[in-house]
């Protein structure tokens, strides 16, 4: 309320004593008001800067500090990662080459078997081929043999169911003849 003495009258108070309209609207009581702003305000501006701006000062610096070491550690983990991603790519290479090597050297040994192997099959078949060929050279001795003792016996036979005589010698002399061409 008012600093008002008591009996004098003012346009802000009722003749019972209550406020007409908005009191703070009341020009007779601005001064009063400006008074007690200026009072609170003062009070505040001590408040803040002697108190609360400086803890957020504090807070402030100490974000950006944290900020800062945060990214210098980013840019750290950064780099170290880099460098392991190179490590990693260089044994890689190194691992493919290895492999490669490795297959080379697996690829030439299962060639050199390989020969070997077909050598060997290759000298078994020959010596097969041989053995069979000797085989067939005896079959055909001995089937010449055969039809030539067939022929005689044959030539034999006929010539008794016809009646004839003739010496085995000449028999087997016309056999010859006959067989050699």
């Amino acid at each position: 309320m008012a600093t008002e003495t008591p009996g004098t009258a003012s346009t802000c108070v009722g003749p019972d004593g209550s406020a007409i309209g908005l009191p703070q609207l009341c020009l007779d009581w601005f001064p009063n008001q400006i008074f007690w702003l200026i009072v609170t305000l003062i009070a505040i501006y001590l408040l803040l800067t002697r108190m609360a701006l400086p803890r957020i000062a504090g807070v402030l610096s100490e974000r950006a500090g944290t900020i800062s070491n945060d990214l210098s550690a980013a840019e750290d983990l950064r780099a170290k990662a880099a460098e392991a991603e190179r490590s990693y790519e260089q044994a890689l290479a190194d691992a493919r080459a290895e492999a490669q090597k490795i297959i080379a050297e697996a690829r030439a040994e299962m060639q050199k078997d390989l020969d070997a192997a077909i050598a060997r099959a290759d000298a078994e078949i020959a010596e097969r081929t041989e053995a069979s060929q000797k085989a067939i050279e005896d079959i055909r001795a001995g089937a010449m043999d055969s039809v030539r003792e067939v022929a005689r016996d044959t030539v034999g036979a006929v010539l008794d169911v016809m009646g004839t005589e003739a010496e085995q010698a000449e028999i087997d002399r016309a056999v010859a003849a006959r067989m050699e061409g």
